[in-house]
Protein backbone atom coordinates (compact mmCIF):
# COMPACT_ATOMS: atom_id res chain seq x y z
CA UNK A 1 0.00 0.00 0.00
CA UNK A 2 1.38 3.34 -0.77
CA UNK A 3 2.04 5.88 1.37
CA UNK A 4 0.19 9.26 1.12
CA UNK A 5 2.79 10.63 2.85
CA UNK A 6 6.09 12.92 1.06
CA UNK A 7 9.20 12.16 1.24
CA UNK A 8 10.04 14.71 3.92
CA UNK A 9 6.94 14.06 5.87
CA UNK A 10 7.75 10.21 5.89
CA UNK A 11 11.41 11.03 7.29
CA UNK A 12 10.02 13.52 10.19
CA UNK A 13 7.43 10.38 11.34
CA UNK A 14 10.64 7.94 11.37
CA UNK A 15 12.67 9.96 13.53
CA UNK A 16 10.22 10.98 15.97
CA UNK A 17 9.10 6.77 16.11
CA UNK A 18 13.05 5.84 16.73
CA UNK A 19 13.28 9.09 19.29
CA UNK A 20 10.36 7.73 21.32
CA UNK A 21 11.80 4.20 21.09
CA UNK A 22 15.15 5.39 22.46
CA UNK A 23 13.40 7.17 25.60
CA UNK A 24 11.13 4.62 26.61
CA UNK A 25 14.08 2.63 26.85
CA UNK A 26 15.89 4.88 28.64
CA UNK A 27 12.78 5.35 30.78
CA UNK A 28 13.07 1.59 31.35
CA UNK A 29 16.07 1.40 32.26
CA UNK A 30 16.04 4.07 34.87
CA UNK A 31 12.85 2.41 36.41
CA UNK A 32 14.86 -0.68 36.34
CA UNK A 33 17.60 1.22 38.17
CA UNK A 34 15.63 2.50 40.66
CA UNK A 35 13.76 -0.53 41.73
CA UNK A 36 16.64 -2.32 42.14
CA UNK A 37 17.96 0.52 44.43
CA UNK A 38 15.03 0.01 46.39
CA UNK A 39 14.76 -3.82 46.71
CA UNK A 40 18.42 -3.14 48.23
CA UNK A 41 17.09 -0.70 51.10
CA UNK A 42 16.03 -2.62 53.99
CA UNK A 43 13.23 -0.63 53.89
CA UNK A 44 11.65 -2.51 51.35
CA UNK A 45 14.10 -5.46 51.36
CA UNK A 46 12.49 -8.47 52.50
CA UNK A 47 15.18 -10.51 54.40
CA UNK A 48 14.98 -13.49 57.04
CA UNK A 49 15.60 -11.02 59.93
CA UNK A 50 12.69 -9.10 58.76
CA UNK A 51 10.52 -11.76 58.71
CA UNK A 52 11.80 -13.42 61.86
CA UNK A 53 10.96 -9.76 63.42
CA UNK A 54 7.47 -9.53 61.59
CA UNK A 55 6.77 -12.90 63.27
CA UNK A 56 7.53 -12.48 66.33
CA UNK A 57 5.69 -8.85 66.52
CA UNK A 58 2.60 -10.97 65.47
CA UNK A 59 3.15 -13.49 68.38
CA UNK A 60 4.06 -11.01 70.67
CA UNK A 61 0.47 -9.27 69.83
CA UNK A 62 -0.84 -12.48 70.41
CA UNK A 63 -0.94 -12.27 74.74
CA UNK A 64 -3.05 -8.74 74.60
CA UNK A 65 -6.66 -10.76 74.41
CA UNK A 66 -5.16 -13.20 76.88
CA UNK A 67 -4.21 -13.54 80.79
CA UNK A 68 -1.88 -11.34 82.64
CA UNK A 69 0.69 -14.11 82.75
CA UNK A 70 1.52 -14.05 79.20
CA UNK A 71 2.23 -10.42 78.76
CA UNK A 72 5.35 -10.60 80.95
CA UNK A 73 7.11 -13.67 79.16
CA UNK A 74 10.53 -13.67 78.59
CA UNK A 75 10.00 -13.87 74.63
CA UNK A 76 7.98 -10.65 75.30
CA UNK A 77 10.39 -8.89 76.96
CA UNK A 78 12.98 -9.91 73.59
CA UNK A 79 10.82 -8.77 71.14
CA UNK A 80 9.94 -5.36 73.08
CA UNK A 81 13.72 -4.77 73.40
CA UNK A 82 14.29 -5.58 69.79
CA UNK A 83 10.99 -3.29 68.74
CA UNK A 84 12.19 -0.42 70.73
CA UNK A 85 16.10 -0.48 69.51
CA UNK A 86 14.23 -0.49 65.97
CA UNK A 87 14.59 2.37 63.50
CA UNK A 88 10.86 2.04 62.54
CA UNK A 89 8.58 4.09 64.41
CA UNK A 90 5.52 1.97 63.26
CA UNK A 91 7.62 -0.98 65.51
CA UNK A 92 8.24 1.64 68.45
CA UNK A 93 5.20 2.71 68.66
CA UNK A 94 4.12 -1.12 68.54
CA UNK A 95 6.11 -1.63 71.76
CA UNK A 96 4.87 1.51 73.62
CA UNK A 97 1.10 0.77 73.11
CA UNK A 98 1.78 -3.16 74.77
CA UNK A 99 3.38 -0.37 77.28
CA UNK A 100 0.55 1.29 77.88
CA UNK A 101 -1.72 -1.83 77.59
CA UNK A 102 0.46 -3.39 80.06
CA UNK A 103 0.31 -0.24 82.28
CA UNK A 104 -4.22 -0.44 82.53
CA UNK A 105 -4.18 -4.45 82.81
CA UNK A 106 -1.04 -5.46 85.24
CA UNK A 107 -1.96 -6.14 88.60
CA UNK A 108 1.31 -7.38 90.28
CA UNK A 109 4.93 -5.72 90.33
CA UNK A 110 6.45 -5.24 86.60
CA UNK A 111 9.74 -6.62 86.69
CA UNK A 112 12.96 -5.15 86.46
CA UNK A 113 13.83 -5.95 83.06
CA UNK A 114 10.78 -4.62 81.04
CA UNK A 115 11.71 -1.26 82.31
CA UNK A 116 15.22 -1.14 80.38
CA UNK A 117 13.20 -1.20 76.69
CA UNK A 118 11.46 1.92 78.12
CA UNK A 119 14.67 4.37 78.27
CA UNK A 120 14.96 3.49 74.58
CA UNK A 121 11.29 4.63 74.04
CA UNK A 122 11.67 7.51 75.54
CA UNK A 123 14.36 9.23 73.45
CA UNK A 124 12.38 7.98 70.16
CA UNK A 125 13.05 10.42 68.00
CA UNK A 126 8.76 9.80 67.11
CA UNK A 127 6.53 11.93 69.66
CA UNK A 128 4.20 9.86 69.32
CA UNK A 129 6.24 7.28 70.75
CA UNK A 130 7.25 9.64 73.60
CA UNK A 131 3.71 10.63 74.87
CA UNK A 132 2.52 6.95 74.72
CA UNK A 133 5.55 5.54 77.12
CA UNK A 134 5.22 8.67 78.78
CA UNK A 135 1.67 7.63 79.72
CA UNK A 136 2.19 4.22 80.44
CA UNK A 137 4.53 5.37 83.14
CA UNK A 138 2.06 7.29 84.82
CA UNK A 139 -0.39 4.81 84.82
CA UNK A 140 1.94 2.55 86.21
CA UNK A 141 3.10 4.94 89.07
CA UNK A 142 -0.75 6.31 90.29
CA UNK A 143 -1.61 2.84 90.80
CA UNK A 144 0.36 2.97 94.04
CA UNK A 145 2.55 -0.54 93.71
CA UNK A 146 4.89 0.14 96.30
CA UNK A 147 7.04 -2.97 94.35
CA UNK A 148 7.34 -1.05 91.26
CA UNK A 149 8.53 2.52 93.07
CA UNK A 150 12.24 2.27 92.97
CA UNK A 151 12.31 0.97 89.46
CA UNK A 152 9.75 3.40 88.02
CA UNK A 153 11.93 6.50 89.91
CA UNK A 154 15.35 5.14 88.54
CA UNK A 155 13.91 4.24 84.96
CA UNK A 156 10.92 6.31 84.67
CA UNK A 157 10.50 9.56 86.59
CA UNK A 158 14.30 10.66 85.75
CA UNK A 159 14.51 10.26 82.42
CA UNK A 160 11.07 12.22 81.89
CA UNK A 161 12.62 14.67 83.97
CA UNK A 162 15.75 14.65 82.10
CA UNK A 163 13.45 14.83 78.83
CA UNK A 164 11.44 17.87 80.43
CA UNK A 165 14.55 19.87 80.18
CA UNK A 166 15.13 19.15 76.62
CA UNK A 167 15.63 22.58 74.74
CA UNK A 168 13.30 21.00 71.95
CA UNK A 169 9.94 22.48 72.85
CA UNK A 170 7.65 19.36 71.68
CA UNK A 171 9.89 17.30 73.82
CA UNK A 172 9.50 19.68 76.84
CA UNK A 173 5.68 19.23 76.20
CA UNK A 174 5.35 15.83 76.21
CA UNK A 175 7.79 15.32 79.42
CA UNK A 176 5.70 17.93 80.86
CA UNK A 177 2.61 16.66 80.20
CA UNK A 178 3.51 13.41 81.60
CA UNK A 179 4.78 14.78 85.10
CA UNK A 180 1.50 17.27 85.70
CA UNK A 181 -0.54 13.26 85.65
CA UNK A 182 1.89 12.41 87.95
CA UNK A 183 0.65 14.72 90.22
CA UNK A 184 -3.09 13.92 90.19
CA UNK A 185 -1.89 10.85 92.60
CA UNK A 186 -0.80 11.75 96.68
CA UNK A 187 1.41 8.93 96.11
CA UNK A 188 3.26 9.93 92.92
CA UNK A 189 3.80 13.17 93.62
CA UNK A 190 5.27 12.09 96.79
CA UNK A 191 7.77 9.99 94.43
CA UNK A 192 7.77 12.90 92.08
CA UNK A 193 9.26 15.48 94.78
CA UNK A 194 11.71 12.11 95.94
CA UNK A 195 13.36 12.29 92.44
CA UNK A 196 13.64 16.55 92.51
CA UNK A 197 11.11 16.83 90.33
CA UNK A 198 10.03 20.51 92.04
CA UNK A 199 13.23 22.16 90.92
CA UNK A 200 12.55 21.23 87.12
CA UNK A 201 8.67 22.15 87.48
CA UNK A 202 9.63 25.25 88.45
CA UNK A 203 12.87 25.68 85.76
CA UNK A 204 9.47 25.13 83.61
CA UNK A 205 7.44 28.06 84.57
CA UNK A 206 10.56 30.26 82.30
CA UNK A 207 9.56 28.01 79.37
CA UNK A 208 9.09 29.92 75.99
CA UNK A 209 6.12 27.43 75.39
CA UNK A 210 2.66 28.75 76.69
CA UNK A 211 1.47 24.84 76.92
CA UNK A 212 4.92 23.50 78.98
CA UNK A 213 4.46 26.83 81.67
CA UNK A 214 0.87 25.82 82.17
CA UNK A 215 1.44 22.41 82.66
CA UNK A 216 4.48 22.92 84.72
CA UNK A 217 2.55 25.24 86.68
CA UNK A 218 -0.80 23.34 87.15
CA UNK A 219 1.69 20.59 88.38
CA UNK A 220 3.61 22.63 91.29
CA UNK A 221 -0.28 23.93 91.92
CA UNK A 222 -1.13 20.31 92.56
CA UNK A 223 2.03 19.68 94.72
CA UNK A 224 1.41 22.96 96.89
CA UNK A 225 -2.06 21.51 97.81
CA UNK A 226 -0.29 19.55 99.79
CA UNK A 227 1.56 21.12 102.46
CA UNK A 228 4.19 18.88 103.29
CA UNK A 229 5.59 19.72 100.30
CA UNK A 230 5.28 23.13 101.01
CA UNK A 231 9.28 23.05 102.84
CA UNK A 232 10.42 22.02 99.41
CA UNK A 233 8.64 24.40 97.20
CA UNK A 234 9.39 27.01 99.09
CA UNK A 235 13.32 26.64 100.15
CA UNK A 236 14.94 27.08 96.10
CA UNK A 237 17.50 29.93 97.34
CA UNK A 238 16.42 33.79 96.54
CA UNK A 239 12.32 32.78 96.75
CA UNK A 240 12.90 31.36 93.16
CA UNK A 241 9.66 30.06 93.26
CA UNK A 242 8.04 33.20 94.48
CA UNK A 243 9.36 35.60 92.19
CA UNK A 244 8.94 32.72 88.82
CA UNK A 245 5.02 32.48 89.94
CA UNK A 246 4.95 36.32 89.76
CA UNK A 247 6.87 36.63 86.57
CA UNK A 248 4.31 34.47 85.13
CA UNK A 249 1.24 35.97 85.99
CA UNK A 250 2.16 38.78 84.02
CA UNK A 251 1.83 36.44 80.98
CA UNK A 252 -0.49 37.57 78.43
CA UNK A 253 -2.19 33.84 78.32
CA UNK A 254 -4.88 34.16 80.32
CA UNK A 255 -4.66 30.39 82.17
CA UNK A 256 -1.27 30.53 82.97
CA UNK A 257 -1.39 34.16 84.48
CA UNK A 258 -5.05 32.81 86.49
CA UNK A 259 -3.04 29.44 87.03
CA UNK A 260 0.18 30.95 88.70
CA UNK A 261 -2.52 33.15 90.61
CA UNK A 262 -3.33 30.30 92.60
CA UNK A 263 -0.50 28.21 93.18
CA UNK A 264 0.37 32.03 94.82
CA UNK A 265 -2.73 31.90 96.35
CA UNK A 266 -2.44 28.14 97.55
CA UNK A 267 1.37 29.11 98.95
CA UNK A 268 -0.07 32.30 101.35
CA UNK A 269 -2.04 29.53 102.91
CA UNK A 270 0.78 28.26 104.97
CA UNK A 271 1.24 30.16 107.86
CA UNK A 272 4.91 29.49 108.26
CA UNK A 273 5.72 31.59 105.22
CA UNK A 274 3.15 34.30 104.81
CA UNK A 275 4.95 37.30 106.12
CA UNK A 276 7.48 36.55 103.31
CA UNK A 277 4.77 35.63 101.14
CA UNK A 278 3.19 39.40 101.32
CA UNK A 279 6.46 41.16 101.28
CA UNK A 280 7.11 39.61 98.16
CA UNK A 281 3.80 39.42 96.42
CA UNK A 282 1.29 41.55 97.81
CA UNK A 283 1.60 44.42 95.87
CA UNK A 284 2.11 43.03 92.42
CA UNK A 285 -1.29 41.34 93.46
CA UNK A 286 -3.27 44.19 93.67
CA UNK A 287 -1.81 45.50 90.92
CA UNK A 288 -2.89 42.18 88.92
CA UNK A 289 -6.88 42.34 90.65
CA UNK A 290 -6.84 46.11 89.06
CA UNK A 291 -5.98 44.66 85.75
CA UNK A 292 -8.60 41.57 85.85
CA UNK A 293 -11.00 43.98 87.11
CA UNK A 294 -10.51 46.07 83.92
CA UNK A 295 -10.02 43.90 81.21
CA UNK A 296 -12.66 42.93 78.84
CA UNK A 297 -11.62 39.32 78.40
CA UNK A 298 -14.57 36.70 79.78
CA UNK A 299 -12.33 34.56 82.22
CA UNK A 300 -10.86 38.39 84.12
CA UNK A 301 -13.32 38.02 86.82
CA UNK A 302 -12.04 34.74 87.93
CA UNK A 303 -8.28 35.69 87.78
CA UNK A 304 -9.61 38.71 89.87
CA UNK A 305 -10.95 36.48 92.51
CA UNK A 306 -8.18 34.47 92.63
CA UNK A 307 -5.93 37.61 93.59
CA UNK A 308 -8.11 38.53 96.30
CA UNK A 309 -6.60 37.56 99.61
CA UNK A 310 -8.01 40.43 102.04
CA UNK A 311 -7.37 37.57 104.80
CA UNK A 312 -3.31 38.15 104.07
CA UNK A 313 -3.58 41.82 103.49
CA UNK A 314 -0.55 43.54 105.53
CA UNK A 315 -1.26 46.62 107.79
CA UNK A 316 0.09 48.58 106.11
CA UNK A 317 -0.10 48.97 102.48
CA UNK A 318 1.50 51.95 101.85
CA UNK A 319 5.25 50.81 103.71
CA UNK A 320 4.40 47.45 101.36
CA UNK A 321 4.13 49.64 98.17
CA UNK A 322 7.25 52.02 99.22
CA UNK A 323 9.04 48.53 99.95
CA UNK A 324 8.61 46.53 96.71
CA UNK A 325 8.69 49.89 94.40
CA UNK A 326 5.02 49.17 92.83
CA UNK A 327 3.60 52.51 93.23
CA UNK A 328 4.65 54.06 89.61
CA UNK A 329 3.34 50.48 87.97
CA UNK A 330 -0.06 50.64 89.72
CA UNK A 331 -0.28 55.14 89.16
CA UNK A 332 -0.24 53.61 85.60
CA UNK A 333 -2.95 51.21 86.24
CA UNK A 334 -4.83 53.37 87.98
CA UNK A 335 -4.71 56.21 85.13
CA UNK A 336 -5.40 53.95 82.51
CA UNK A 337 -8.00 51.92 84.03
CA UNK A 338 -9.95 54.37 86.55
CA UNK A 339 -12.85 54.61 85.09
CA UNK A 340 -13.63 50.93 84.89
CA UNK A 341 -12.64 49.55 87.57
CA UNK A 342 -15.25 50.58 90.18
CA UNK A 343 -17.35 49.60 87.15
CA UNK A 344 -16.68 46.43 86.74
CA UNK A 345 -18.53 45.61 90.32
CA UNK A 346 -22.12 46.77 88.40
CA UNK A 347 -21.71 44.13 85.99
CA UNK A 348 -24.32 41.79 85.90
CA UNK A 349 -21.70 38.80 84.86
CA UNK A 350 -20.24 38.71 88.47
CA UNK A 351 -21.35 35.82 90.06
CA UNK A 352 -21.89 36.62 94.30
CA UNK A 353 -18.88 34.73 95.46
CA UNK A 354 -17.03 36.68 92.59
CA UNK A 355 -18.69 39.67 93.88
CA UNK A 356 -17.68 38.97 97.48
CA UNK A 357 -14.03 38.34 97.00
CA UNK A 358 -13.68 41.48 94.38
CA UNK A 359 -14.98 43.79 96.84
CA UNK A 360 -12.91 41.76 99.70
CA UNK A 361 -9.43 42.84 97.49
CA UNK A 362 -11.11 46.23 96.71
CA UNK A 363 -11.54 47.45 99.93
CA UNK A 364 -8.17 46.55 101.60
CA UNK A 365 -6.84 47.93 98.53
CA UNK A 366 -8.53 51.91 99.48
CA UNK A 367 -6.23 50.96 102.25
CA UNK A 368 -3.78 52.27 99.78
CA UNK A 369 -3.59 56.13 99.53
CA UNK A 370 -2.64 56.39 95.83
CA UNK A 371 -5.34 54.34 94.65
CA UNK A 372 -7.98 56.24 97.01
CA UNK A 373 -6.91 59.43 95.76
CA UNK A 374 -7.38 58.40 91.90
CA UNK A 375 -11.23 56.34 92.92
CA UNK A 376 -12.14 59.35 95.08
CA UNK A 377 -11.44 61.80 91.90
CA UNK A 378 -12.94 59.71 89.11
CA UNK A 379 -15.88 57.87 90.89
CA UNK A 380 -19.38 58.35 89.07
CA UNK A 381 -22.91 58.84 90.30
CA UNK A 382 -23.86 55.55 89.19
CA UNK A 383 -21.01 53.85 90.67
CA UNK A 384 -21.68 55.63 93.97
CA UNK A 385 -25.76 54.18 93.59
CA UNK A 386 -24.20 50.79 92.93
CA UNK A 387 -21.70 50.76 96.26
CA UNK A 388 -24.74 52.07 98.60
CA UNK A 389 -27.58 49.34 96.94
CA UNK A 390 -24.87 46.67 97.55
CA UNK A 391 -24.27 48.21 101.41
CA UNK A 392 -27.82 48.15 101.68
CA UNK A 393 -28.17 44.26 100.66
CA UNK A 394 -29.03 42.24 103.68
CA UNK A 395 -29.01 38.79 102.21
CA UNK A 396 -25.03 38.95 102.02
CA UNK A 397 -23.76 41.09 105.67
CA UNK A 398 -20.06 40.78 104.11
CA UNK A 399 -20.39 42.07 101.06
CA UNK A 400 -22.71 44.75 103.01
CA UNK A 401 -19.70 45.59 104.77
CA UNK A 402 -16.85 45.50 102.51
CA UNK A 403 -19.23 48.50 100.16
CA UNK A 404 -20.03 50.13 102.84
CA UNK A 405 -16.58 50.38 104.17
CA UNK A 406 -15.37 51.45 99.91
CA UNK A 407 -17.93 54.36 100.30
CA UNK A 408 -16.52 55.47 103.82
CA UNK A 409 -13.18 55.33 102.98
CA UNK A 410 -13.70 57.73 99.94
CA UNK A 411 -11.95 61.43 100.68
CA UNK A 412 -14.77 63.45 101.19
CA UNK A 413 -14.51 66.21 99.13
CA UNK A 414 -17.68 68.74 98.25
CA UNK A 415 -17.95 66.43 95.00
CA UNK A 416 -18.14 62.88 96.98
CA UNK A 417 -20.51 64.75 99.26
CA UNK A 418 -22.51 65.74 96.18
CA UNK A 419 -22.93 62.06 95.21
CA UNK A 420 -23.40 60.89 98.09
CA UNK A 421 -26.33 63.70 99.53
CA UNK A 422 -29.30 61.68 96.49
CA UNK A 423 -28.99 58.75 98.98
CA UNK A 424 -28.25 60.15 102.45
CA UNK A 425 -31.79 58.10 103.33
CA UNK A 426 -30.75 54.93 102.20
CA UNK A 427 -27.42 55.22 103.80
CA UNK A 428 -28.78 56.45 107.18
CA UNK A 429 -30.92 52.82 107.49
CA UNK A 430 -27.95 50.69 106.48
CA UNK A 431 -25.76 52.68 109.36
CA UNK A 432 -28.50 52.14 111.52
CA UNK A 433 -28.73 47.97 110.72
CA UNK A 434 -24.77 48.51 111.83
CA UNK A 435 -24.91 50.17 114.85
CA UNK A 436 -27.60 47.52 115.72
CA UNK A 437 -25.52 44.49 114.88
CA UNK A 438 -23.67 42.67 118.27
CA UNK A 439 -20.31 42.41 115.58
CA UNK A 440 -18.14 44.87 116.67
CA UNK A 441 -16.67 45.82 113.57
CA UNK A 442 -19.75 46.54 111.64
CA UNK A 443 -20.63 48.93 114.87
CA UNK A 444 -17.41 50.33 113.86
CA UNK A 445 -18.02 51.03 110.23
CA UNK A 446 -21.26 52.76 111.12
CA UNK A 447 -19.51 55.05 113.67
CA UNK A 448 -16.62 55.89 111.66
CA UNK A 449 -18.91 56.51 108.06
CA UNK A 450 -21.21 58.76 110.36
CA UNK A 451 -17.88 60.70 111.83
CA UNK A 452 -16.79 61.61 108.55
CA UNK A 453 -20.33 62.07 106.50
CA UNK A 454 -21.54 64.21 109.59
CA UNK A 455 -18.79 67.33 108.20
CA UNK A 456 -21.43 67.86 105.47
CA UNK A 457 -24.32 69.84 107.08
CA UNK A 458 -27.37 68.41 105.35
CA UNK A 459 -26.42 64.62 106.45
CA UNK A 460 -25.96 66.57 110.16
CA UNK A 461 -29.42 68.12 109.60
CA UNK A 462 -30.78 64.64 108.64
CA UNK A 463 -29.47 62.86 111.47
CA UNK A 464 -30.21 65.52 114.16
CA UNK A 465 -33.00 63.85 116.57
CA UNK A 466 -32.63 60.12 114.17
CA UNK A 467 -33.53 57.42 114.90
CA UNK A 468 -30.16 56.57 113.59
CA UNK A 469 -28.85 59.11 116.25
CA UNK A 470 -30.78 57.41 118.80
CA UNK A 471 -28.90 54.31 118.13
CA UNK A 472 -25.77 55.91 118.03
CA UNK A 473 -26.15 57.01 121.65
CA UNK A 474 -27.18 53.79 122.79
CA UNK A 475 -23.86 52.33 121.53
CA UNK A 476 -22.06 54.94 123.42
CA UNK A 477 -23.92 53.98 126.68
CA UNK A 478 -22.87 50.47 126.10
CA UNK A 479 -19.31 51.18 125.70
CA UNK A 480 -18.68 53.56 128.02
CA UNK A 481 -20.99 50.66 130.49
CA UNK A 482 -17.97 48.32 128.93
CA UNK A 483 -15.42 50.48 129.70
CA UNK A 484 -16.23 50.90 133.16
CA UNK A 485 -16.75 47.02 133.93
CA UNK A 486 -13.57 46.55 132.23
CA UNK A 487 -12.05 49.05 134.56
CA UNK A 488 -13.21 47.21 138.02
CA UNK A 489 -11.41 44.29 136.52
CA UNK A 490 -8.73 45.51 135.72
CA UNK A 491 -7.97 49.19 137.62
CA UNK A 492 -6.20 51.75 135.85
CA UNK A 493 -2.38 51.29 136.19
CA UNK A 494 -0.64 53.51 139.36
CA UNK A 495 -0.16 57.31 138.58
CA UNK A 496 -0.19 60.56 140.28
CA UNK A 497 -3.86 60.93 139.06
CA UNK A 498 -4.36 57.64 140.55
CA UNK A 499 -2.58 56.31 143.69
CA UNK A 500 -2.40 52.32 144.57
CA UNK A 501 -5.06 51.99 147.56
CA UNK A 502 -2.31 51.04 149.53
CA UNK A 503 -0.63 54.49 149.78
CA UNK A 504 -4.67 56.07 149.93
CA UNK A 505 -5.52 54.06 152.87
CA UNK A 506 -2.20 55.41 154.73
Amino acid sequence: MASSLCENCSRLVKELAAHLRRICREFEQKIRDVFRELCQCTCFRVTPERSLLRRETQEFLRPLHEDESQLLSQEGLQTLTRLAASENTDLQMTAAMYYLHVSHHLKSRLPDDFMEPVMTLLLSPDLDVQKTVSLALVNLLVKNNESNRDAIIVDGIIPLLALAKSYDPRVQRNATWALLHLTHSDWSTRILCQAGGIPVLVLLLQSSDSEVQFCGCTALCNIAAIQEHHPKLLSIGGHYLLKSLLTLTSSSVQKNSAQACRCLQTLSKNGNYKEEYLKLTWCRMQILFVNFMCSSDPGAADGARLCAAPEGAPENPNRCVDRAGHDTPLCAVCTSTKPRLLGALLSPALSDDTLLHVTSCLRHLMTWDLLRCNLSATITAEQVLGLVKLSGQTHKPLLSYNCAAITSKLEMTEEIFALLRPHYSTVSQYLLVFLQKKDVKFQQLGIVTIFNLKKDGDFSSLLADSELEVQLDKVHAQTEETRRLLQMVQPLPPSPVNPPLSQTKH
